[in-house]
């Protein structure tokens, strides 16, 4: 399955490891760079997506509306970076716009400098 940078899938983020983690099936967006997704490097570099919106929280999350198959606004958790195995993945549901993942990137930068 390959994927690509700012794309949004469906992911199962199970099985719990730490109660602070973000689980279950959900929205994930593609951070990992195409460079690798194109090589099947065999985990990706993601963030989760919730439907439990907090306004005005960044840098830690940022809002991207519904579209395609992405069926609520949704907020990226930025704070919840991490790498999956590919296995994970389950289908394709939309694509963040070039806006929104140079937002993405710009306070995930915020979050660690």
């Amino acid at each position: 399955m390959m994927v690509s940078k700012g794309q949004i899938w469906l992911a199962n983020l199970n099985p719990i490891k730490k109660n602070n983690e973000v689980v279950k099936v959900r929205p994930v967006l593609v951070f990992q760079n195409d460079e690798l997704n194109k090589n099947e490097y065999p985990t990706t570099i993601i963030m989760p997506l919730t439907t439990q919106l907090i306004d005005d929280v960044q840098p830690i999350r940022i809002r991207i509306n519904k579209r395609e198959n992405l069926v609520h606004d949704s907020d990226i958790i930025i704070t919840q970076i991490r790498a999956i195995d590919n296995a994970r993945f389950i289908e394709y549901l939309a694509s963040a716009t070039e806006e929104e993942l140079h937002t993405v990137k710009k306070l995930f930068l915020e979050i660690i400098e």
